[in-house]
């Protein structure tokens, strides 16, 4: 019996010149009434159905909070990646203050278990790529540019390779690219 690898998915909405928020981390563009396309959720729903495990950075982790009435992930593993010595109480996540590629080692080899979603941001995403951690991308380009912001990845200079296997163009102006990261060689 071969044990099959959990695949990590970054999955994420992104301005067309690469920005996941703006540089004060607001990504009010996002809820634009320009973009409003009736019940559509771009896939959203159907790609929760295949995980069980969410990863986020502790600025991500903040904008959630600080914007939900709820904490919208209580169905999944939520593990939050900080360096942070008091965090907050809350029994929805487990923080992790441990060496994060280690850590995600361990993640996408539990059995038995669904993939895992990589919602960001831009550090723990670079962090994953670097490492080749990152298996897939669905990536939502919106219609607009910022100019600046926070890059989906950013940091070091390293080369990835990702074959498209998937694309959704909504009425809207969304496009929505689902890609596999390819192994050089």
């Amino acid at each position: 019996m071969t044990m099959t690898k959990r695949k990590i998915i970054l999955y994420s909405a992104l301005s067309l010149d690469g920005f996941i928020a703006r540089m004060d981390g607001t990504y009010d563009w996002l809820h634009d009434n320009d973009y409003a396309e009736g019940k559509e959720d771009y896939g959203y729903d159907q790609f929760l159905e295949g995980i069980d495990t969410i990863l986020m950075g502790y600025n991500t982790y903040e904008d959630i909070i600080r914007h939900a009435d709820i904490f919208p992930y209580d169905s999944s593993e939520n593990y939050v990646f900080t360096r942070k010595k008091e965090v907050p109480d809350d029994p929805n996540v487990t923080f992790v203050t441990s060496e994060i590629v280690s850590f995600v080692e361990k993640l996408k080899n539990k059995p038995d278990a669904k993939d895992i979603w990589l919602v960001g941001g831009g550090q723990i995403n670079s962090i994953l790529s670097e490492h080749d951690l990152i298996d897939e991308l669905v990536l939502t380009y919106i219609p607009i540019t910022l100019g600046d912001g926070i890059r989906i990845l950013h940091g070091k200079e390293f080369d990835k390779r990702y074959r498209l296997y998937d694309s959704v163009v909504y009425e809207n102006g969304f496009v929505q690219l689902y890609l596999k990261q390819v192994q050089k060689g």
